[in-house]
Parts: structure tokens; C-alpha cells; sequence
């Protein structure tokens, strides 16, 4: 293995934001899901939530570019189970809308350096009032044109990137959020994804790394790994 690509992984496990994420209320078009995912890896979010009809298959390595593979994706049956899932994450989490009404404001105006969920609606329909009626606010982009709002995935990228942006400057991505637990697992499986299936079928804990990335286990962990 290569001391690089443990280091690259590392390095954004680091800077994951385990209280910024993405609700996604019954998107289904897979173009905007892989986006939307892609973009909440891209500006360090490790959880997305969506509302997502059971027994339905999620987003492939295909379509997602093997960014659903970093994010920690939450599927719920309704919208009430994923803000349920995501205070419990967060207690005092904001909760922002996208949602074109009097009462919204500026998406460039709320202080993202707070942890935030972002509700983001139905291609077609918006988001629905029952998720409305969870959100401490509603956001919009303005608009200077005849078109009323955004793509879903594009509006997305830009409420996540502008948070991105004050939590930079902020100082944020220093924090090294992520449990141990849960960065040693994804390093592991990123770094020797043939040495984990194989402890996965064996049911072998994964065992430590060092500083490069190596595997640090004893004789006794490598028989096993060998021997059915």
C-alpha cells in the first residue's frame, strides 16, 4: 500500500463534519441523489439523511463516483424518523428549508457554523409541510431570472459549499470530529479493502495501523486470516 493513499484518507477523516448534513425528502432521481452526495463528501459532511421508499435499491458505486462509500448514508421511511435520527445526532441542531415563502431568508445570511441540517424537497414538488413544519427556518436563493428555483442538487451545492465557506474561515475543519471507532474502520477497509472482507468473513476485529498505514497484528491474526 502506499503511504499516500493512507495519508489522503486520513486527512479527510480529520476534517469530517459529523453536525453538518443533508436531509434529502424524497429524492429519487438518481442523477440529483449521486450529486447531492458527492457534494456533501465534497464539503466534509459524514452523514446524509433521506427519506427513501423501502425495499428500493440506494445509489450504486456507478452513480455516486464511490462518494456514498465515505458518507455515512441514513435511509428513514418518513420524514418525521430522519429529524428524529438527526437531533438525536445533534441535540440543538438548526434545521433549515428550502422553501419559497414570505417568512424566508437569505441562505447567505445563516450562520453555518452552528451544527445545521438542511432539508432539501422532491424534484417536482418541494418539500412537504410535515417537513415544513420541522424547520426552525426557511432559506432561499434569490433569483434574478424567470425560473423560481434551482436544480435540487445544484441549490444543495450551493447551501453546502456557503457553509462550507464560514466554517473555513472558522476554523472548523480542525476539529478531527469522527469517534476513533468509526475512523479506524473506514481507514482500514479504504486502505486494505481485501484484508477487511476477508476479517468480515471471519469475523475478525480489524486490527491497529501505524502511522504509514501498516497493518500491526501478530502471527496468530495472520494464521487465522489464512486458515478456513
Amino acid at each position: 500500500m502506499e503511504n499516500k493513499r493512507y495519508h489522503r484518507i486520513k486527512s479527510v477523516l480529520d476534517r469530517r463534519q459529523t453536525d453538518l448534513t443533508v436531509c434529502l425528502e424524497d429524492v429519487h432521481k438518481h442523477h440529483n441523489l449521486s450529486a447531492i452526495v458527492r457534494t456533501a463528501d465534497a464539503v466534509g459532511c459524514h452523514h446524509v439523511h433521506a427519506v427513501w421508499p423501502e425495499n428500493q435499491k440506494w445509489l450504486t458505486n456507478n452513480t455516486s463516483g464511490g462518494s456514498k462509500n465515505w458518507i455515512d448514508t441514513q435511509l428513514h421511511l418518513n420524514i418525521d424518523h430522519a429529524i428524529e435520527a438527526i437531533r438525536a445526532q445533534n441535540p440543538g441542531i438548526q434545521i433549515l428549508a428550502t422553501n419559497l415563502c414570505p417568512e424566508a431568508v437569505d441562505f447567505r445570511d445563516i450562520d453555518y457554523t452552528q451544527p445545521t441540517a438542511i432539508i432539501v424537497g422532491q424534484e417536482k414538488t418541494g418539500i412537504s409541510e410535515r417537513a415544513l413544519a420541522h424547520a426552525d427556518k426557511n432559506i432561499i436563493i434569490p433569483m434574478q431570472g424567470m425560473a423560481q428555483s434551482l436544480n435540487v442538487s445544484v441549490a444543495a451545492a450551493l447551501i453546502l459549499f456557503e457553509a462550507q465557506n464560514q466554517r473555513e474561515k472558522a476554523g472548523l475543519y480542525d476539529r478531527n470530529m469522527l469517534d476513533p471507532s468509526i475512523k479506524h474502520k473506514m481507514l482500514f477497509e479504504g486502505c486494505h479493502p481485501i484484508i477487511a472482507q476477508k476479517c468480515i468473513e471471519k469475523s475478525l476485529p480489524y486490527p491497529a495501523l501505524d502511522e504509514h498505514g501498516e497493518i500491526v497484528a501478530d502471527d496468530a491474526f495472520w494464521q487465522t486470516l489464512k486458515h478456513a
